[in-house]
């Protein structure tokens, strides 16, 4: 439905304040852009806001996000009350993560990304899930695993390496491999290029 001037004015200045990271103008942007997505999306919201495929195509085409995996977990990370929709408030604060987020909000991001099963911890098999999908496959590779693995070992080198699993390795009684924020978070802080080490979470820099 149309919202009033007056009705527009005071979501964008409650999302204004809430979202943070962005200003009047590009929350009043963001809302106008939200509207137009919405008339794109099935009826089954009746205006309330749009479904995972809106999201999934709008972030593919406007930001360049192609791993499908990532998508339908950001597309979770936004859809906060996990009603399968997108609401205006959503919308913003969720690309006020995803574009302007600090380093601790976009680790948030990118770990719960790579935590699948949603239990706090990265396993290898998660690492293993992720790279898989965001690895290139050449047709004629008829046995991709082995180079993921491969990837994985080198990741977990590299981390380790960056003081990720010095804490962890220590209390690590069953050698699982897992992975705590904790963990991610000091590796990351050492080394920002680690932000995105099991797949591309965020928008590139154009």
């Amino acid at each position: 439905a149309a919202m009033s001037r007056k009705g527009m004015k005071l979501l964008v200045d409650s999302l204004t304040r809430s979202a943070k990271h962005f200003n009047k103008s590009e929350v009043e942007c963001l809302v106008k852009l939200f509207d137009t997505l919405v008339a794109k999306a099935c009826r089954e919201y009746a205006g309330a806001g749009f479904d995972r495929t809106v999201f999934r195509d709008t972030l593919h085409s406007a930001l360049g996000m192609m791993d499908e995996v990532v998508l339908d977990r950001v597309f979770s990370i936004f859809d906060g009350d996990n009603d399968g929709c997108i609401t205006v408030v959503e919308w913003v604060e969720g690309l006020a993560v995803l574009l302007r987020g600090t380093l601790e909000e976009k680790m948030k991001l990118c770990f719960t990304v790579y935590d699948l099963n949603g239990d706090g911890y990265i396993s290898k098999e998660e690492m293993f899930q992720m790279l898989k999908n965001s690895l290139l496959i050449q047709p004629a590779d008829e046995e991709p695993d082995e180079g993921v693995k491969d990837l994985v070992e080198i990741a977990l080198k590299k981390m380790a390496s960056t003081c990720l699993f010095v804490a962890f390795l220590l209390q690590d009684h069953d050698h699982d491999g897992k992975l705590s924020f904790t963990d991610f978070e000091k590796a990351v802080r050492d080394e920002n290029l680690l932000l995105e080490a099991f797949g591309p979470c965020l928008p590139d820099i154009k």
